[in-house]
């Protein structure tokens, strides 16, 4: 007997001799037509920022997807019997506009049957709009969610086909205040936002940053919000220095941190804590700004030490960071983990929808997703809001390492407690100098 992919078959020589060469044709091909059926393929419209200043939070999305598809290759079962997957990947090039066109394009020409934005505001909220309005399912994740539902009139009336999975901003904020109640300074806390969606989430006086901050007893200074890739940041830099700010929080992207950092330390403005998301996430980020980077601090999103497996593979959170460090000899970023639970959740949904190549039995799928993905479990039941579903967050520090330039260290784990602080959190090198 001979097994090809899970079928047993008869040997060639077997057959000859039983039956003569023709009916041996007819024996072997029919196992294969059979398994070769499928009732039909369900699209995927997967949106994420391959390119613009906004890449470095898609980098792992294109090899999270080959990963996914090599895995898919053979279909999945459903309810409705076995189907094919087709992913559709978009490049929404960093801009909200074409995030929009593209998703756009992908439900009403190309027909998926739902959804996948992934990595940033910018791109998430533009796609999900489109999925709301031509009624398509719609499952994101890596953005603070009241930033993807507060700003397109979700807060008080929750939407019918978009849903999110990530932390919110609420814990993040907690994390910042966290990280900067360990330290001794003076409490006076800087603040730097852009003029864009994060920017206005996180700067806004009622759930963004400032509102936690004060309530810890930090004094804040909020000068004007800066515009994204500006080359001078001399009037924010000033009105930290004049008002005594020893700590730096917010929110801005790689190039635009970089270019902040490097304009304090020309203008002599040493701050003890320059605590920063989205920017920090990334190790070439960080090592960008050569020593600079020793002791920045930011939120962290998922690392290899989650204590969770795959969906899909089994694979531990710790053997897909090996595995995207031997193939692409680059560091581990963040978005890994969320580049692969993003399709364990999608996945999952379509395993259990009644009809996947209906549009209304995917979202009702996924409005009763519990799944435990390799970020933690994600479960639209017992989210803050009915289209989130929260998911764990940390304080951590960036400190010289030894494989790499820098390694991100959990210094805080005050809102989720899932590990103990791998160490403690430490003024920043530069400031002590």
């Amino acid at each position: 007997m001979v097994d090809l992919n899970g079928f047993s078959y008869p040997s060639r020589r077997t057959v000859l001799k039983g039956i003569g060469a023709s009916v041996a044709a007819s024996a072997l091909s029919a196992p294969l037509v059979a398994r070769a059926q499928s009732a039909g393929t369900i699209k995927l419209g997967f949106v994420t920022p391959a390119t613009g200043p906004l890449a470095l939070f898609g980098e792992t999305d294109g090899w999270a997807l080959a990963k996914v598809k090599e895995a898919l290759k053979n279909g999945i079962d459903t309810p409705a019997g076995h189907f094919d997957i087709e992913i559709l990947m978009r490049d929404s090039q960093s801009d909200p506009n074409r995030a929009a066109e593209v998703a756009g394009d992908l439900i009403l020409n190309q027909e998926v049957h739902m959804v996948l934005p992934a990595s940033t505001t910018d791109t998430v909220s533009p796609a999900a709009d489109q999925a709301e309005l031509y009624e398509c399912p719609c499952l994101s994740t890596g953005a603070p969610w009241q930033a993807v539902i507060f700003p397109r009139g979700g807060k008080d009336k929750p939407f019918n086909w978009t849903y999110h999975f990530f932390w919110g901003l609420d814990e993040a904020l907690n994390t910042f205040v966290g990280l900067w109640n360990t330290l001794d300074t003076n409490r006076k806390v800087g603040m730097l936002f852009p003029q864009n969606a994060d920017g206005e989430t996180w700067g806004n006086n009622d759930y963004g940053l400032p509102a936690p901050t004060q309530k810890a007893g930090f004094e804040i200074t909020v000068p004007g919000f800066f515009q994204p890739r500006t080359n001078d940041y001399t009037a924010q830099i000033n009105a930290f220095k004049q008002a005594g700010c020893e700590i730096i929080g917010g929110i801005t992207y790689p190039d635009d941190l970089k270019t902040f950092v490097n304009q304090c330390a020309q203008q002599g403005y040493k701050p003890k804590a320059v605590t920063v998301a989205a920017a920090l996430l990334f190790p070439s980020g960080v090592q960008a700004m050569g020593p600079l980077g020793d002791g920045m601090s930011s939120e962290v999103w998922w690392t290899p030490a989650f204590p969770f497996k795959s969906t899909i593979d089994g694979s531990t959170s710790r053997e897909i960071a090996d595995r995207w460090e031997g193939e692409t000899k680059k560091q581990w970023t963040q978005p890994l983990g969320y580049s692969h639970a993003l399709f364990e959740v999608a996945l999952d949904v379509l395993k259990r929808a009644s009809n996947p190549l209906d549009r209304g039995s995917i979202r009702d799928a996924l409005v009763a997703t519990k799944l435990q993905t390799v970020v933690g479990p994600v479960d639209f039941s017992s989210g803050p809001h009915k289209n989130v579903s929260t998911t764990p967050i940390f304080g951590g520090q960036w400190v010289k390492g030894e494989k790499w330039p820098y390694d991100l260290k959990i210094v805080d784990n005050a809102v989720s407690k899932l590990f103990e602080p791998e160490q403690k959190m430490k003024i920043m090198p530069w400031s002590a100098a």
